[in-house]
């Protein structure tokens, strides 16, 4: 636990929630001590704690992993400037007045100047040079192109971000903390181009106060105090060496801060990790130094024993680089893990075999998970889902990927709740191209049946995507084949993947802007299944679930009279009659139905029996084959005119007789004459009957 989220002292409770106020009174006191005059011993905690705070921020740069986690950097950079000007201020004070400044800037002084002054004075000169010329150089020039590049690429981003929102692959908060995310970063690089001035400023700064203190000093102590000047040369030396050490080596731990943060792109991992990782990421570079490190140690001249030590040192590293990439993990099925944990995360990760759904790929397809070889079959899954919870109204649980090895070439498997519903092969590096509108296609390639809907294809070589849509075929990537396989099989058995669970969180998300009618129908009406069974039939008809309010609403008005599922299901249809009629309409806005005769229907009616899955027509086998093959020569002459269909029933038997048909036409839609709203043009195209008379 984080300091700030410690919950049980109310001392950093108050402080975490005055931090605001802390910090007007910090820089109120450091302008303070630009004015007041301070005694030695406060100056020197407060050097300390310079020292302490420019540390902090040090370390901190190098285990920050994006710019955004220290996006404060530039305020603080001018804040911290400020207090060492301050401490700068204070310092010149006692010096000049006093002729000491503590015992700080004392022990700094002694220890780096020793008995030679000039040499403090070089050191000191080297230590501001490093940090005007090299380091905040060389930083504000990173910042001023990284600003604007920022700038230039922010459109791309923002069209980027604007991409993925309308695929689904993000949702609209996270759109919207990218967006801010994107403009902090703009902020942050135009800023730091600016606030690396500071840095610069403090360092000319720096050098003018140490000539000051060593010429003002020695001026007034050899004339107005009666020192000599070589005694006041002496100890002027020393202290001015030791306040613009103590000052300028915060300074310079700040300005490689500065850099640090600059210069390092947005990763995963903290400085030390990636230096590791990337320095160290092929042993054969390690190896190759050692060699010549020993061979340089053996050319006359040469100090054999500093070369052969760092010879033995790296040889040592390489080897235990290769046996770690030797014995570890493929890199490749690292990356499976990865996209595996990205679908499905581990707290949802059930026993083997029973996820509610999961897809099996053979190795050849890896390549189409694996991020870094342009496999983007997660990202396309998690679209998908959102399309899905669009038009069906469901949401569907994160879809397991897994490698099996006992898969064909070039084979998926697709399962629901561990048992197998569907497979299909897919060529990883080639193109798909179909022809609706004929079964030849004039192409080479390898011919296949298209997985989905069943449509002869060949798969060709991506050079041929050219000539392919030049001749007016269709043209799909592997990974869009495997996913409309899966949408389909999704659609086709949504009924069965829908949970009590699914149903609670659907209601419940009613429940937040409609919360009477689910208080009306909850438990006092309906129990949450027989809910449930309601949204599976008419799942099961590929009738979207999306507007709940109006089939809660529907239940509540009708549960009251009836607890009949498949009745109530026929009320609720009733009232999604436009959204369900409005899937079947031809391009002129008609509805072509196949309708049944009158004696027919009669019959139908007659013989409607009610079981536990439903109701169904006792019929004779043989008049049930009769109506089978008269559905289908009704739809064989409406696909030779290039139409579609559905069957038109009376109310009364229309779940019955759909249930009848639906093994043989799963596809065929069922629909009653109260499901179809007055202004929709119905043409009858065919008729089922019994015989031709």
């Amino acid at each position: 636990m984080s300091f700030l989220e410690n919950k049980n002292s109310s001392g950093v409770k108050r402080i975490v929630n005055n931090m605001d106020t802390l910090a007007a009174l910090g820089v109120m006191g450091i302008i303070a001590i630009i004015i007041i005059p301070l005694p030695p011993a406060i100056l020197d905690i407060l050097l300390v704690f310079n020292i302490t705070f420019s540390l902090i921020i040090f370390i901190l740069t190098m285990f920050t992993t994006s710019i955004l986690e220290l996006s404060v950097f530039p305020t603080l950079l001018l804040v911290t400037t400020l207090f060492r000007l301050g401490l700068n201020v204070s310092s010149t004070r006692l010096i000049l007045s006093q002729g000491e400044a503590g015992t700080v800037i004392t022990a700094f002084g002694s220890f780096v100047t020793g008995d030679n002054y000039i040499v403090g004075a070089i050191i000191f000169l080297i230590i501001v040079l490093i940090q005007f010329i090299v380091i905040t150089n060389g930083a504000g020039r990173v910042a001023e192109v990284a600003a604007r590049f920022t700038l230039d690429a922010m459109p791309g981003k923002q069209m980027s971000i604007d991409a993925d929102l309308n695929a689904g692959t993000i949702t609209d908060a996270q759109a919207k903390k990218r967006r801010e995310d994107l403009q902090r970063e703009a902020d942050f690089y135009g800023t730091m181009d600016g606030a690396s001035k500071f840095v610069k400023g403090d360092a000319i700064a720096g050098i003018v106060i140490v000539i000051i203190n060593f010429l003002g000093g020695i001026a007034i102590f050899s004339l107005q105090k009666g020192m000599s000047v070589s005694e006041a040369v002496a100890q002027f030396g020393l202290l001015t060496i030791g306040d613009g050490l103590v000052g300028q080596v915060p300074a310079l731990l700040i300005s490689i801060a500065t850099g640090i943060l600059i210069t390092r792109s947005n990763s995963k991992s903290s400085f030390g990790s990636e230096l590791t990782k990337q320095l160290f990421a092929m042993w054969k570079v390690i190896a190759i130094v050692s060699g010549l490190l020993l061979a340089i140690g053996t050319v006359p001249g040469f100090p054999a024993f500093p070369f052969y030590v760092m010879a033995i040192i790296t040889a040592g590293i390489a080897y235990l680089l290769y046996q770690d990439q030797k014995n570890g993990p493929k890199e490749i099925e690292e990356r499976i893990q990865e996209n595996e944990t990205e679908e499905a995360p581990p707290s949802e990760v059930k026993v083997d075999g029973l996820e509610s759904l999961e897809i099996e790929i053979s190795y050849d397809l890896i390549p189409l998970v694996d991020k870094e070889a342009g496999g983007d079959l997660v990202q396309r899954i998690s679209a998908m889902r959102r399309q899905i919870a669009n038009e069906m109204g469901i949401v569907i649980r994160p879809i397991r990927i897994r490698d099996n090895l006992m898969l064909s070439h070039n084979e998926y498997l697709i399962k629901i709740r561990g048992n197998d519903v569907a497979r299909g092969t897919i060529v990883h590096n080639r193109l798909l191209v179909m022809d609706p509108g004929s079964d030849s296609i004039d192409i080479q390639g390898i011919p296949t049946v298209e997985p989905a809907f069943g449509l002869p294809a060949v798969w060709v070589e991506k050079s041929e995507q050219d000539l392919a849509e030049m001749k007016g075929y269709t043209v799909v990537d592997p990974t869009t084949v495997l996913i409309t396989h899966l949408k389909e099989i999704i659609k086709q058995n949504s009924h069965e993947l829908i949970t009590r669970q699914d149903v609670k969180e659907l209601v419940d998300s009613v429940k937040e802007e409609n919360s009477a009618v689910v208080e009306e129908l909850i438990p006092e009406l309906l129990s949450l299944g027989e809910v449930q069974k309601i949204l599976q039939n008419l799942l099961r008809e590929k009738v979207s679930v999306r507007d709940m309010v109006t089939i809660l609403e529907t239940l509540a008005d009708y549960a009251i009279n009836t607890k009949d599922v498949e009745l109530l299901t026929e009320y609720v249809r009733y009232k999604l009659g436009r959204s369900i009629v409005l899937d079947y309409l031809d391009g002129d806005k008609k509805l072509n139905v196949i309708t049944l005769h009158p004696q027919l229907e009669k019959l139908l009616s007659d013989n409607v029996q009610k079981s536990i899955q439903g109701s169904f027509p006792a019929i004779d086998p043989n008049i049930n084959t009769k109506i089978l093959q008269k559905i289908h020569s009704n739809i064989e002459n409406l696909a030779m005119q290039g139409k579609e269909g559905v069957i038109l029933a009376a109310p009364k038997i229309r779940p019955a007789f759909k249930r009848m048909i639906e093994i043989a036409f799963p596809k065929v839609a069922v629909i009653s004459l109260n499901e179809i709203p007055n202004y929709i043009d119905i043409e009858a195209v065919g008729m089922v009957k019994l015989d031709d008379s």
